[in-house]
């Protein structure tokens, strides 16, 4: 994907302009801005934005201008209204979401007022990124974290009685003889479905071509989440009951976690590259640029 009418030291909107609408910016979404930061820094479900967030920022950079791009001031500041609108009330609810939702739109009503809506549609891998980023709401995530606990918590168990071990599943208890294994909301795989949900819009983006395959992609990334989560649980139950309790806590069973989140990123990038292979086979060429 290539940009065709960008220059990076002209973005068509003069340099004072964009001086005071970041201002402007900053003067009213300062807290939100603030509290999204720390949230990235001490929540770890929310600690991929720290890594999102400037990803977004330099894919758009990197994107450039759209071709025929036009600004549309009139529908800019409509969004920016909005957006401004949306701000005063979460300053009265004291509604974090709501608040950040406020400052995602304004930042999308500059880019309509400067650039128009053509512009945030060749920026949609970039926007994609940065809703990603921003944290869930508490009521959110403990929605989500919940059956993910259940499931991983089956699928635990039941990869635990094919190797001959007793088990009682009790919710999100899996009772092992002589040792209780309780599926946490830390380790109901959410913050791994995040990240792959993620890391399935960043491969769809930039590898694939077709929108069928990106949507495909994202898709599968929540089973191999869940399938991943559910292979640490049993690595974790197989270890309490062969091996020692001790490693269901502790460096041992976070490091057991990375280990697998790095075989989910491969499984999800060998996918890929069959997604690609289909592509390549079925889909007609690219014409080369001029």
């Amino acid at each position: 994907m290539t940009s065709t009418a960008f220059s990076r030291r002209d973005l068509g909107v003069p340099t004072l302009a964009l001086v005071a609408i970041a201002a402007t910016f900053v003067l009213l979404f300062s807290a939100p801005l603030a509290n999204t930061a720390t949230t990235w820094w001490n929540d770890p479900d929310a600690g991929h934005g720290l890594l999102l967030a400037p990803l977004a920022f330099w894919l758009a950079w990197r994107s450039g201008l759209a071709p025929r791009h036009a600004p549309q001031p009139v529908w800019g500041l409509v969004v920016i209204v909005i957006a401004i609108a949306l701000r005063y009330v979460s300053a009265l609810a004291a509604e974090a979401f709501v608040a950040r939702s406020a400052m995602f739109l304004a930042l999308g009503g500059v880019v309509v007022w400067g650039w128009g809506f053509r512009q945030l549609w060749h920026w949609w891998l970039p926007v994609l990124l940065l809703a990603l980023s921003m944290p869930l709401p508490e009521i959110v995530l403990g929605s989500l974290a919940l059956p993910l606990q259940f499931q991983a918590s089956k699928l635990g168990a039941a990869l635990l009685s094919t190797r001959g071990i007793p088990v009682h599943l009790d919710g999100n208890v899996i009772r092992l003889p002589g040792h209780d294994l309780f599926v946490t909301e830390a380790c109901s795989g959410l913050r791994s479905l995040t990240a792959l949900l993620s890391l399935g819009v960043l491969l769809g983006g930039l590898v694939l071509r077709s929108p069928v395959s990106r949507v495909a992609i994202v898709a599968l990334s929540i089973p191999v989440a869940v399938l991943v989560n559910g292979v640490r649980v049993f690595g974790t139950g197989f270890l309490v009951a062969f091996v020692n309790p001790a490693l269901a806590e502790g460096f041992s069973h976070m490091t057991e976690g990375w280990l697998l989140f790095v075989v989910a990123f491969a499984i999800l990038a060998g996918i890929t590259r069959i997604i690609l292979a289909l592509e390549k086979r079925w889909l007609p060429k690219e014409a080369p640029n001029a």
